[in-house]
Parts: C-alpha cells; sequence; structure tokens
C-alpha cells in the first residue's frame, strides 16, 4: 500500500466514524439520485429510487451506505466495492448481505483484478476526487459495463481527501461522451457545480 492509499484510507475512515451518523452524506444521495436519472426529481425525495427492470448494479466506493440500500429491483449479484469494506464495522457488511447485496473490498483502479462478473449498470457518485487515477477507473467501468451512471462534483481546488481537481473536459473525455454539468445547493447551502452522466444522455 502507498503512503497516499494508507493516508486517505485513514482520512476516509475518520469520515465515516462508527458509521452510524451518516445522514449530511445520505441526504445529498437524493441529488446524486435525481441528476443520475434515478429519480424524476429531487424535489420529490422518493423513496426508494425504483429501478423500471430488474438490474445488475455494480456501485463503485458505494462505502456503508451505497444508494443501492434505497433502490428497488436491483438484480440479484448487485455489488458494492469499497477499499474500506473489511474495515467498515461487522453490521455494515450484514446489513448489506441482508438486502442480498455482495459487498467487495477493493478500488475502482483494481477492479478488474476483483471483479470475476459483468453488470448491467455500473455507479458511481462522489468518488473519483478521492482516487489515485480517475481516468483508469472509468476505463474499468467500461471495461465492465456498457451503462454508466456517474455523479461528480467539478471544479473544485484540491484539499485533504481529495487530490484531484476534476474538470468537465476531463471526464467528457474520460467517457467519450459529453455529460451534463449543472450546479446545486447541497445540504449546509454550499453552492456546487456537478458533472453527471447516465444511459442514454447525448447533449453532444
Amino acid at each position: 500500500m502507498s503512503d497516499h492509499e494508507d493516508n486517505h484510507e485513514e482520512f476516509e475512515l475518520a469520515f465515516w466514524g462508527d458509521c452510524t451518523i451518516t445522514f449530511g452524506e445520505e441526504s445529498k444521495q437524493y441529488s446524486y439520485a435525481s441528476n443520475m436519472n434515478l429519480i424524476p426529481s429531487v424535489i420529490m425525495h422518493t423513496i426508494p429510487f425504483p429501478l423500471d427492470k430488474p438490474v445488475k448494479v455494480l456501485d463503485i466506493g458505494g462505502g456503508p451506505v451505497s444508494m443501492l440500500l434505497k433502490t428497488t429491483n436491483y438484480a440479484k449479484g448487485s455489488t458494492v466495492i469499497d477499499p474500506l469494506m473489511d474495515r467498515y464495522p461487522q453490521w455494515v457488511r450484514d446489513r448489506y448481505e441482508s438486502k442480498g447485496i455482495k459487498c467487495l473490498k477493493g478500488t475502482g483502479e483494481t477492479l478488474i483484478d476483483v471483479i470475476d462478473d459483468s453488470y448491467d449498470e455500473v455507479w458511481m457518485y462522489n468518488v473519483l476526487q478521492h482516487t489515485e487515477d480517475p481516468k483508469l477507473i472509468i476505463e474499468n467501468m467500461k471495461k465492465v459495463s456498457l451503462r454508466l451512471r456517474i455523479f461528480e462534483w467539478i471544479d473544485i481546488p484540491p484539499h485533504p481527501g481529495h487530490p484531484h481537481m476534476l474538470t468537465e473536459m476531463f471526464l467528457n473525455e474520460c467517457v467519450g461522451s459529453k455529460g451534463r454539468v449543472g450546479k446545486m445547493i447541497p445540504p449546509f447551502g454550499c453552492l456546487a457545480k456537478f458533472w453527471s452522466y447516465y444511459p442514454g444522455i447525448n447533449f453532444s
């Protein structure tokens, strides 16, 4: 493990704590879901997120509170992969397994070495700022599935725990298609710019 990986894991573990106080991050997931075309409007606060048909999903970096836990109609074999999966409390893994969701330890960069399956869709939200190689992660996503749903904050300078500043141009180039850019006010009143991509999107 590199010094970066070790330091970053400690940062993320400190962020999640004992995984019981997660409302702030989970409330943002309604914004993510709306802009990944999983729900029609963030204002509706749809619970759960409905999928039209059974879909086998891989959630990269879903942490202890993956959006799959708020989703209906995901298919058997749906999976959350996270580098800290073995360091979260045991009840986090038990919760996933009780919902029929596989949980694996791994990163987006090592995805191909860890995953031995294919998926209908790959989801990723608020992940790439935290990683070592965002471009490689998106390349790996495309190897696992042709249907991607992504939400990432952009134009935010690097800061502790977030070594990359993502841009619209960079993400468009990595995915090979133009994503959607917008601004929103997430919880706590911070105006932020985002980039999102989902199946069927075409703004080229």
